[in-house]
């Protein structure tokens, strides 16, 4: 199978869904948009789309130009195409956009590894129904999806108790992940260095906040590299179909 990554800073890459899907045998082409590189215009010729996350927001059109084309992008492939698409925290937000609703900003921002609750129709979900009615994922956002209540192609899978749309799907093909599960042992150090993800952490949780972040991404990187793991191998599937 052939995956293109929409990438927006270096460190933010699809992590242990990547190593799977390369231990596997299949390719990947990385689009590092932050860096200039140009989205391929044939992208029927890919099996899958990610997108992953970044410390830009989807109105930042003006600083972060090409946003534009990207935008545009995930549409052809989603809504035209109908092609499976996976998008991550910014990924997310992008595709709830392009599905015709907004992104706002949290209040509060959900930082830190979090309790989200999965929705009904998980249960018939073929993506996400492995997972259990409550878990816990690491968060690091300050904007999310709104106003998908009128499209009635969109399911919510998973909600916390700030954010609605923790995970939503469109047609059981293309969904957003608003959380990390994709996370490495490495990624919070990698993280806390970028300066707004570095700020958000701060001003949320407290100068001090990065060991105990640690500590609580430790005792469930397990379960959550598991939980990626069930992620990658139902999201295949639905390629085979």
């Amino acid at each position: 199978m052939k995956f293109l990554s929409l990438q927006h800073i270096a460190i933010e890459d699809p992590g242990t869904f990547k190593d799977f899907l390369l231990d596997d045998g299949h390719s990947l082409t990385t689009i590092q948009l932050d860096e200039g590189e140009n989205i391929p215009s044939n992208l029927d010729e890919f099996d899958a789309m990610l997108c992953m996350g970044g410390p830009m927001d989807t109105h930042m059109e003006q600083e972060y130009p090409w946003l534009v084309p990207e935008k545009k992008a995930i549409g052809e492939y989603v809504l035209n195409l109908e092609k499976p698409f996976l998008g991550f925290c910014l990924g997310c937000q992008l595709l709830g956009e392009v599905l015709g609703g907004q992104v706002v900003k949290s209040n509060p921002s959900e930082i830190g590894v979090l309790d989200i609750h999965s929705q009904e129709d998980i249960k018939i979900d073929p993506v996400f129904n492995f997972l259990p009615h409550t878990y816990k994922a690491l968060q690091w956002h300050s904007y999310e999806v709104a106003g998908l209540e009128n499209n009635k192609d969109v399911s919510v899978l998973g909600s916390s108790p700030t954010t609605k749309y923790q995970i939503f799907g469109y047609k059981k093909f293309a969904y957003g992940i608003q959380f990390h599960l994709e996370i490495r042992s490495t990624t919070v150090d990698e993280w806390a260095v970028v300066p707004e993800y570095k700020n958000a952490l701060e001003q949320s949780l407290g100068s001090e906040a990065l060991p105990e972040m640690k500590n609580a991404v430790n005792a469930e990187i397990s379960t959550m590299q598991d939980q990626c793991k069930m992620l990658y191998q139902n999201f295949l599937k639905i390629l085979s179909d």
